[in-house]
């Protein structure tokens, strides 16, 4: 194979992975949205039976196809429900007293470093004794117990 004919090649191959990567515009696919996301497709469906704002195109034989402020609602409700402790009661009261656009901004990421800060914690966790954890336990129910004051 000639120099230039292999410089074609790797052109032809970049110009593949170009179309492969999507722009921010463009529709998505289930699969496509539950691997960004990093959620099994039925959940995605599950979410759609109760979040109404979720709303995807369906075409021919029932194929979803996402719209980029789908996929930005579907991004905010798993950093609610997974990392901001809300229910999915929770997040449908927010939806319906705030709508898509006053939801608030998870105050969790899933950044390499918020992951990274997590996996430090647990194993500093796993280095403390039974009674070390046992006085934590404490301390956190006392902090429960004053809080309780304040909201009754």
């Amino acid at each position: 194979m000639s120099e230039t004919s292999t410089d074609q090649g790797a052109a032809l191959g970049e110009q593949t992975r170009g179309r492969a990567g999507k722009s921010d515009q463009a529709f998505r696919t289930i699969s496509e949205v539950a691997k960004d996301l990093d959620l099994p497709q039925h959940v995605l469906r599950f979410w759609e039976t109760k979040f109404h704002q979720i709303s995807p195109m369906k075409r021919g034989g029932g194929r979803r196809y996402y719209r980029p402020e789908d996929v930005d609602l579907l991004r905010r409700i798993k950093a609610l429900l997974h990392f901001d402790g809300y229910t999915i009661k929770g997040v449908q009261k927010l939806l319906s007293i705030g709508g898509v656009n006053n939801l608030p901004q998870s105050s969790s990421e899933e950044s390499p470093q918020a992951i990274e800060k997590t996996s430090e914690t647990l194993g500093q966790l796993d280095m403390l004794s039974n009674h070390e954890l046992t006085g934590l336990v404490g301390e956190l129910e006392d902090i429960r117990d004053q809080l309780k004051k304040y909201i009754s």
